[in-house]
């Protein structure tokens, strides 16, 4: 998120220097919404999983506006910005990573609308940005990461192998730390074969390369081998390695509900695709790894980011200080 922002930001100072070519005034909250998201997407090349979740945030704080009877970004008050955002906590209990994210999107906008000339001032400047990560993530043990990964077992009725196909996705989440939506982008020339290397695509269209285990490996392969023939649908045209069962690339959402689904059957509670990632990193650095290193893999662009993990280790660590010593 960091990243991002400092990209808009950048792009935002640059139109200020430039004519907007768009007189002052305002328009109706869906006409602007438009625009804001065009530009996001144009401008500013944001990735379609971050310009669902801006879009998203827009959409909820021109609810709220409209609802306190307010109909131009040009009448907004600094007031109402704070009532709208202490309602995300307190009405909608949105966790404070989810708010910090809101509050960025909420800066951008009004940013925006200034440097266009549709707002003389900016309210946004009055937010505070809640702490972050004052929850810290849901990490799996490594007996619960087996138990999940190993949930997926052939059924009577699959001829697709799905199964297969589960399992090589659970094994690469975990082995490489990658987000639901990074699973799902994959393609046949990511997969580095000779190098057990994966190039992924995050946040940003930034690249990384990312290595599997062996264990991951052999899922894939097993995939590749004997599933995705099956689900492969040529007038797709498509090069994503996993496919849904009716041979389209498989969504984000279809993700969410696999991992869920053998987690359930693994006996896990709360389980969601990030909660691998989070297992990945968390593991990692309670084994050793550098957390430069771990920032790398997870493709980070601020270590404060990465640093959430350390926090966790350390947070185990208390327990088993205070379970196993009498006097701790």
């Amino acid at each position: 998120m960091p990243s991002t922002r400092r990209k808009i930001t950048k792009i935002i100072r640059k139109r200020r220097r430039t004519p907007a070519g768009l007189p002052p005034g305002e328009r109706p909250f869906t006409e602007t919404r438009r625009s804001f998201a065009i530009y996001l997407r144009v401008e500013c090349g944001l990735s379609p999983a971050t310009l669902e979740a801006y879009g998203h945030d827009v959409e909820m704080l021109a609810d709220d506006l409209s609802a306190a009877g307010v109909h131009r970004w040009a009448d907004v008050q600094p007031r109402q910005l704070v009532e709208h955002v202490a309602g995300l906590k307190s009405k909608k209990n949105m966790a404070p990573s989810s708010v910090s994210r809101h509050i960025a999107t909420i800066r951008v906008l009004f940013r925006w609308l200034e440097a266009r000339g549709t707002i003389g001032s900016n309210p946004s400047d009055y937010l505070d940005q809640p702490t972050r990560w004052k929850k810290l993530p849901g990490v799996l043990s490594p007996k619960q990461i087996r138990s999940l990964i190993e949930a997926p077992t052939p059924r009577p009725d699959d001829k697709l192998c799905l199964h297969i196909r589960d399992r090589a996705m659970l094994e690469l989440m975990y082995a490489s730390g990658l987000r639901a939506s990074e699973v799902g982008a994959l393609e046949r020339n990511d997969l580095m074969d000779s190098l057990s290397v994966l190039r992924v695509t995050g946040k940003g269209n930034k690249q990384r390369l990312v290595p599997m285990g062996e264990p991951a490996r052999d899922a894939l392969d097993a995939y590749l081998r004997e599933c995705r023939p099956k689900l492969d649908r040529p007038e797709h045209g498509k090069e994503r390695i996993f496919l849904s069962r009716t041979g389209r690339p498989i969504e984000r959402v279809a993700v969410w509900q696999i991992v869920r689904r053998h987690a359930k059957t693994a006996g896990l509670r709360n389980v969601h695709p990030h909660m691998l990632r989070h297992s990945f990193a968390t593991h990692l650095l309670a084994g050793g790894a550098d957390l430069r290193v771990v920032q790398e893999l997870l493709g980070h662009s601020d270590i404060a980011t990465t640093q959430i993990y350390t926090h966790v280790d350390r947070s185990r660590l208390k327990d088993v200080h205070t379970k196993f010593l009498p006097r701790g």
